[in-house]
């Protein structure tokens, strides 16, 4: 499949001692070399204090911004390191002076925490929310965008791979439109970081958000926001502290000039290197090949699960990723879950509310989700399939 040493991956991941790990869009298993670096930072803490392991660590927090950089083909003013997905990407968001009639553009795919987002600020603002037309693949219509964008937009809102489905938008087709258009692109990738390449220069996105705990299998409570660095200094937060901004005079005070204006000071820096220790990890690796082999895994699962009697998988576009999901017949996928954990095999149930333009259109209340890892097995595969045609019978 890949270049991808699957034992010594294996090896190196404690938790695959423990279960079969398909919720890896849930949150990945870690490396050891993750849990190290967190766990010595902090017994550094409780040896000598928050504040002076802090100040001890410095430069290497600050390699930090430097590896989710590397990972994203961007520049390290362009990034900004925070608590975690939904976090970054509403410091983006909410950084918009939207106006009554602007236009939002989002997908079909677009996800219940961004959704809410977008319906709050179109009710204090007056702003409008458009859902741009999906394709017969079922991603979204680069035809039916451009026709949108010609009507006039002030922002495009788009999951990069949603996370009920192992669908991966054409990304880069709608940066290119958006950029020809003058409307920044918001990207969630939340569930493509650590799984594809994601450099921002190919996707042309304005803003990038993620986290780290899942396919980049980093530690809960970590996230990342890029900012393109034209437009940065445009976008001032929905909230300052003195991290992100100095006081300069009784009535003044200025915001810094990089992208970690959208950052607060109080942060984990235990995390933060773990975090750090994540992203040198998968570039260690090449997301060419974790690509490359998340991709095979999730194809030879689809196959497995579409030869079972009853079972449907509801994945769809023309690229997919690791992401698998699937229904069978008569059994509710809160008990197809069930059945997969009681042996061992961890797996997500995906409700409808998580997903209604998309879930819900399709009549689906909820959806078993499998995701799959380089680190993953096509033995573990097997019995996942092996649990699931016990359940059909």
């Amino acid at each position: 499949m890949s270049s991808i040493d699957v034992a010594r991956a294996r090896r190196e991941t404690p938790g695959c001692e423990n279960v079969v790990h398909l919720n890896n869009a849930g949150a990945g298993l870690m490396p050891d070399v993750v849990l190290a670096t967190m766990v010595e930072h902090l017994e550094l803490e409780a040896r000598i204090g928050g504040y002076e392991a802090a100040a001890r660590e410095h430069d290497r927090v600050e390699v930090v911004y430097d590896s989710v950089a590397r990972l994203l083909g961007c520049s390290r003013d362009e990034v900004a390191i925070v608590e975690n997905a939904t976090r970054a990407w509403d410091m983006a968001f909410y950084s918009f002076d939207f106006q009554p009639g602007d236009r939002i553009l989002t997908c079909g795919a677009e996800y219940a925490s961004n959704y809410i987002a977008l319906l709050q600020v179109a009710r204090r603002t007056g702003a409008v929310v458009r859902v741009v037309a999906d394709d017969e693949t079922g991603q979204v219509s680069l035809g039916a965008l451009e026709a949108e964008l010609d009507r006039g937009a002030r922002l495009v809102s788009l999951v990069h791979v949603p996370s009920q489905g192992g669908l991966v938008q054409p990304a880069a087709g709608v940066g290119r439109l958006c950029r020809a258009a003058g409307v920044p692109l918001l990207l969630d990738a939340c569930q493509s970081v650590g799984q594809l390449p994601t450099h921002v220069g190919e996707l042309r996105c304005d803003m990038l958000s993620a986290t780290g705990r899942k396919f980049l299998r980093g530690p809960r409570g970590t996230g990342f926001l890029y900012v393109r660095k034209e437009l940065v200094e445009q976008l001032e937060p929905a909230f300052l502290d003195l991290h992100a901004a100095e006081w300069v005079g009784r009535d003044t005070f200025t915001i810094r000039g990089d992208a970690r204006r959208f950052e607060n000071w109080e942060t984990s820096y235990a995390t933060k290197l773990g975090l750090g220790a994540a992203v040198d990890y998968a570039l260690g690796w090449g997301l060419g090949p974790i690509a490359e082999r998340v991709q095979g895994l999730a194809a030879s699962l689809r196959s497995q699960l579409q030869a079972l009697p009853g079972v449907e998988v509801r994945d769809r576009g023309v690229e997919m990723c690791g992401i698998v999901t699937f229904t069978v017949e008569g059994v509710a996928a809160q008990e197809v879950v069930a059945l997969l954990s009681a042996d061992g095999v961890n797996v997500s149930l995906v409700p409808a509310s998580y997903s209604l333009l998309d879930l819900g259109s399709r009549g689906l209340d909820s959806v078993v989700r499998s995701s799959v890892h380089y680190y993953n097995t096509d033995e573990e595969l097997h019995r996942l399939t092996d649990i699931v045609a016990r359940a059909t019978g």
